[in-house]
C-alpha cells in the first residue's frame, strides 16, 4: 500500500513539474517572439509585415491555437475530468474544433510558400490524433482516449515549442524555408516519439524475468 503511495505521489510531483515547465516555455515565447514581434524588432520585420498581410487568416488561426494550448491541460486533469464531466464533454468538443479550424487555417496559410510540407505535415498529425481521440472518447475506450488526447496536444505544443528556435539567428538567416520546414515536422515528430516512449516507459525499463 505504501509502494502505490509513494507511486501516486512521485506520479503527482512529475506532472506538477511537466505543466510548470510548459507553462514557463509559454511564458518564455511569448515574451522573446510575439512581444518582440509586436515592437517590430528588426530581426522579425519581415516576417511583422507578413503577419500583418495575413491577419484575415492568422486571427482565427491564433485563436483556436490558443484554445487548443489552454484546453488540453484542462481536460487532460482526471480531477477536473471526474467532477467536471459534463463541461470536460463540451471543452473536448470545443478542443476538436478549434484544432481542425487550426490546421485548415494553418495550411491556407502556407499554401504556395516552402512551408507548405511542414505545415501540412504538422496538420494531419493534429487531426489524426484529435480524430482518434474523439472516436475512441465516443466509444468509451478511456484510457486509449487519454492516449491520444495526450499526443494530439503534444502536436498542439509544437506550435509553441517550435518558436524557442526564433531567437537563434542561423535558423531565421541561414537555415532557410525549406530546412525550416524540415525543422517541422521534426518537431512534430519529436513530440509523439516522446509521448509513446512515455506511454511505455514501464515495459522499457523492466526486465521480465
Amino acid at each position: 500500500m505504501s509502494q502505490l503511495v509513494r507511486v501516486s505521489s512521485g506520479g503527482s510531483r512529475f506532472k506538477t513539474v511537466l505543466w510548470i515547465s510548459l507553462g514557463i516555455t509559454v511564458l518564455f515565447v511569448f515574451i522573446t517572439s510575439e512581444l518582440l514581434l509586436i515592437t517590430d524588432y528588426p530581426m522579425y520585420h519581415a516576417y511583422r509585415l507578413q503577419v500583418i498581410a495575413d491577419r484575415g487568416l492568422l486571427i482565427p488561426h491564433t485563436v483556436a491555437g490558443t484554445l487548443a494550448l489552454v484546453i488540453g491541460p484542462i481536460n487532460l486533469s482526471s480531477r477536473f475530468r471526474q467532477r467536471r464531466l459534463g463541461l470536460h464533454r463540451i471543452l473536448g468538443r470545443v478542443y476538436v474544433v478549434s484544432v481542425f479550424v487550426g490546421s485548415f487555417t494553418g495550411i491556407a496559410l502556407a499554401a504556395g510558400r516552402p512551408g507548405l510540407p511542414g505545415t501540412s505535415m504538422q496538420a494531419a498529425a493534429w487531426m489524426v490524433c484529435t480524430t482518434a481521440a474523439f472516436i475512441t472518447a465516443r466509444n468509451r475506450q478511456i484510457m486509449q482516449h487519454r492516449q491520444w488526447m495526450t499526443r494530439s496536444y503534444a502536436v498542439t505544443f509544437t506550435f509553441v515549442s517550435s518558436r524557442v528556435l526564433n531567437l537563434w539567428p542561423r535558423y531565421w538567416s541561414h537555415l532557410g524555408d525549406v530546412l525550416s520546414a524540415v525543422g517541422v515536422i521534426a518537431f512534430t515528430l519529436a513530440s509523439l516519439l516522446i509521448v509513446d516512449i512515455g506511454f511505455n516507459w514501464h515495459e522499457l525499463t523492466t526486465r521480465r524475468d
